[in-house]
Formats: C-alpha cells, structure tokens, sequence
C-alpha cells in the first residue's frame, strides 16, 4: 500500500483510540469534536485511496533490493539507559503529562512486574484488575438468605419473593510516588547496570507499597483473638464457612510460621507439612483441615510488639481474592533532576542524579466475609496446640 495511505490508517487508528479514550473518561463534548475529527480523515483517506489506489487491490510494485534499509531490532535494555542518561528529557506522553515523566516502556515494565514477584508479595493473592480510567464503579450483588419457595395448594396464591439486591462500589486511583538517587559515574556505565538497577528499584519499592496498600485495607477489619488451633479451626469451619473454606489460606509472618512449625499432633507428627505436588508450599494438616500456608517476612508483615513482653502475631485466614479487590491503572512514570535539593540531599553538589517515580492504583475491601483478620498473642499462655 502507498506510504501516505499507510501513514494516513495510522492517524485514523489513533484518532479512534482519542476518541475511545474520551469517552470512557466521560468527556463527551471533547469525545464529539474529536469525532468529527476523525470523519474528517476517513473522509481524506478514501478520497486518496480512490487516486493512489484506483484497482483497490493496495498492491504496488516491489522497490529495487539496493534501496531498502534494514531495519535493527530495537534494543529496549540500551533505549532505556538512553533514556536515563538524557534524564527522560522531552518524551512526554499521554498519561503523563501533568507529571511532566517518562512512562516506563510496556517491555520494562514487564520486567518490574516480573522483579516485583520475586520476592514476598500479596498481589497475586488479591483480585487484581487492570483499568485505563482514574474513577470508575463496579456493581455487586448483595449477599442475602435465601429461604425457598413456600407450598401453594392448588388455585392458592403465590406469594412474592424478595428481589436481588445489588451494591456499587466506586474505585479512584491514588498517586504513590518516591525518589532514588543515583551517582552520574553510574549513569556513565553500562546499559545493564543502569537499567538493572532502576529495575530492582522500581520493582521492590513498589512490591512494598502495594504489600502496604493491600494490608492496610485487611486491617480496617476488627481483629479476631485466636489462642490456638482450635480457633483457627474455627475461623475456618464456622466463620468462612463452605463458602470459602475449599479456596482459603492462611497467611502469616516468620512469627506465625515459627508457632505453626511447632504443632503436632499426639503422635508427635508435625502438622506443618510440604505440599506433595508442590515441595516449596507447604500446608497446615491437622484432621479434616488441609490449609496452604503463605509466609510474608516479618519486616513486610510485622507482628505487634508495643505492649511489652507480648508479641502479637498477624494471621489472615481467608481467601484473598475473594475479600480485596485492587485497581491497578498499570502505569509508572519517572522524572530526573541533576539539581534538586531533598533535606540534607543536594543533587547538584554531590554530583547526583535524582529520579522519581510515580505509579497509580486503589484498593477495597470486595467481600469482607471472605476472610478473618486474627492476631495471637504469644504471651498468652493459653496458646496451645492440638
């Protein structure tokens, strides 16, 4: 196909994602002009096309082998430590502008995801969902008792039944933002070390943050005491119900792993135990009770020492993806100052480059039913095993 009919399908192609865009950020009147917009290029493309392409067949006679370039696979590692050394200078892009960033490239960013999941994380126990607006709503059905149709005698009345009832929940982006400083000497080195560390930066400040978010929203729930097995048992059994207990877990932290490693049963056997099918998981066994077992280190998921001479260990026994729902607006942009001045921290004088960055997300409590929140104070002597 002719290059300016190519180029002119581009425009068109981009001017109905503009359009898409606007709408779904509810900016109607904005949405209206940039359609007319868009008519106007369709209009000009079919004009041409009934010029350039008069057959329609979009098929024009192959170039001379000696003219045609050949184009290099893109090197998304070197781009990137380019992009860094240049300070993220002049590559404003939508989304953001108002921060005046760099948004990371989608094949680094796979890589912070990837990074991010390496170590300890509550992401992947959560229902995540990526959006492309700032606000937006879902709506629930209200969980309700049911109680079954009544008998009617033949030519009685049928009684009415209670409708679903049906909740909306609404979601608004947060900004969550932080800053490291790097040495210029390391942005003169290599483009792996470079682009490695941003990338360990990145993925672990924001592994922490949305382990943070996520655990601020379990919190708002009120704390269930438990002393022992027997409770856990029952957060299970009778708290969860079946309704839950088939997809639960328990998660806890190196505290709550260390009192569950100590459980056994009367004959001495230890009841936590590696999962046959999965040696690296392990699962709480005691009776009826087969539970996976999730442990995030103590300095993600800190147990409560503030009461002296008692620590109170954090256990969320429950099914996450159930119980929260996280909005994740899936973008991260970063900014670059060589002169700014944090606290004691001056850029300028140190001979440092500053670099910012800024991702977006929300986070609400979908079910609060799916899982209990409980804490065990160790200090009890009443805590017991089986």
């Amino acid at each position: 196909m002719h290059k300016k009919l190519l180029e002119m399908l581009d425009a068109i192609k981009a001017a109905k994602e503009n359009v898409t865009n606007l709408v779904n950020e509810n900016k109607l009147e904005e949405a209206k002009v940039a359609k007319d917009g868009l008519k106007n290029l369709q209009e000009q493309f079919d004009l041409l096309k009934d010029v350039l392409d008069p057959e329609g067949n979009g098929m024009f006679p192959e170039p001379p082998m000696q003219n045609i370039v050949p184009v290099n696979e893109k090197d998304s590692t070197h781009e990137f430590a380019n992009a860094a050394r240049a300070g993220f200078t002049n590559m404003m892009t939508e989304g953001s502008a108002a921060d005046g960033g760099y948004t990371v490239p989608e094949d680094i960013q796979t890589r912070v995801n990837e990074y991010r999941s390496a170590k300890a994380s509550l992401i992947n126990l959560v229902d995540v969902e990526n959006v492309t607006t700032n606000k937006g709503s879902r709506t629930f059905k209200k969980r309700s008792q049911q109680t079954g149709f009544t008998k009617v005698a033949e030519g009685g009345k049928i009684g009415a039944k209670v409708t679903p009832q049906f909740e909306r929940q609404t979601y608004e982006i947060g900004k969550y933002a932080g800053y490291l400083p790097v040495t210029n000497e390391l942005l003169a080195d290599s483009d792996a070390n470079i682009t490695g560390t941003l990338i360990s930066w990145l993925g672990d400040e924001s592994r922490v943050t949305r382990n943070n978010i996520i655990l601020s929203k379990v919190k708002t729930k009120e704390k269930t005491a438990i002393t022992g097995l027997d409770d856990i048992k029952k957060a299970l059994n009778v708290t969860l119900g079946q309704a839950f207990k088939a997809t639960s877990r328990i998660i806890t932290n190196d505290d709550g792993l260390q009192w569950l490693d100590t459980l056994k049963n009367d004959k001495g056997e230890y009841l936590l135990q590696p999962n046959p099918a999965d040696p690296m998981q392990t699962r709480l066994c005691a009776g009826a009770t087969i539970i996976p077992v999730t442990v995030i280190p103590n300095q993600d998921f800190l147990s409560d020492t503030a009461t002296s001479g008692h620590r109170k260990i954090p256990f969320i026994i429950g099914d996450l993806k159930e119980g929260i729902k996280f909005y994740d607006r899936n973008l991260m942009s970063i900014m670059t100052s060589n002169i700014a001045a944090i606290g004691d921290l001056n850029a300028f004088e140190e001979d440092l480059t500053i670099f910012r960055a800024i991702e977006r997300e929300d986070c609400k409590i979908k079910d609060s039913e799916a899982f209990v929140y409980a804490e065990m104070d160790l200090s009890d002597t009443s805590v017991t095993g089986e």
